[in-house]
């Protein structure tokens, strides 16, 4: 059974174009709304593809989870877990690695450098030949930052949602580690959705866990992962549903998306219940 009808939820958005997909834990397309082709910039959804290049690289040895990376004390660990104490933006260190969960694109942008000078591939070709290309995501590009400069479609998400929920170029036990929280209890701001006493995020993947408010559903389970992104998109894996969503927008993250996208996934983990 499909799950069109809270799908087309996206059409009541204050929004010119929007895509969505929602992809079963055996990788099926249980239903889509929007042009599935459209090509989207991903903004910081595309941490997910360099979390999952980052775990690629990891398998064949490129680098490993507690060498040094970013400020002193700082790991590969912390980086993906937005604990290596750097700024947002900026090069700053503004806290000891593993006291705090800052939020940091700079973060990502230095595991991008760190795998490049491992390598000497650059890091948007690395992703293309590690994951792109094996996935079958032709229409996906990293033509920017690691953290932030992906664009891509919701069929090419779609096969990559199926990757997260059964992957095959990554070892199971891998990803269940980097889905699972990595440096439990630190505090910090989810962005977009202020102050959380303990603002949980695995490697590279931010985790439902119990934040409030947040961007997934009410309804999602706390061992919910993904990634919402400043350009209106987002993607989320939830476990216990055994599905994934992905939705692509061409408006930019606002007081709109906070309000529309609980109600559309619980709509969608509702209509998954029914089945």
């Amino acid at each position: 059974m499909s799950v069109v009808n809270s799908l087309q939820k996206i059409d009541s958005w204050p929004v010119d174009n929007a895509a969505a997909a929602v992809v079963s834990a055996d990788g099926e397309v249980l239903g889509t709304a929007g042009d599935q082709d459209r090509r989207f910039p991903l903004a910081s959804v595309t941490k997910l593809l360099s979390a999952y290049t980052v775990l690629i690289a990891l398998d064949e040895g490129a680098l490993e989870l507690d060498q040094p990376a970013g400020p002193e004390g700082s790991t590969v660990r912390h980086l993906l877990a937005h604990s290596g104490g750097y700024d947002f933006g900026e090069r700053t260190v503004r806290y000891t690695p593993g006291t705090r969960r800052l939020y940091s694109n700079a973060g990502f942008e230095v595991l991008g450098e760190k795998l490049e000078e491992a390598t000497g591939i650059a890091f948007a070709e690395y992703m293309r030949e590690g994951l792109l290309v094996p996935l079958g995501m032709a229409a996906t590009a990293l033509e920017g930052s690691p953290a932030a400069g992906a664009v891509s479609t919701v069929a090419d998400l779609s096969r990559f949602a199926a990757e997260l929920q059964s992957p095959v170029l990554t070892d199971p036990g891998r990803l269940e580690e980097a889905s699972q929280v990595v440096f439990p209890g630190l505090a910090g701001v989810l962005p977009g959705f202020g102050r959380q006493k303990e603002n949980d995020w695995g490697l590279g993947f931010e985790i439902r866990d119990h934040k409030s408010p947040h961007w997934t559903g009410t309804n999602s389970s706390p061992k919910t992962f993904g990634h919402f992104g400043q350009s209106g998109t987002f993607l989320w894996v939830d476990p216990d549903a055994q599905a994934a969503a992905v939705c692509l927008t061409d408006r930019d993250f606002g007081p709109w998306a906070a309000e529309a996208w609980p109600p559309f996934t619980d709509a969608v983990l509702a209509e998954l219940a029914g089945r």
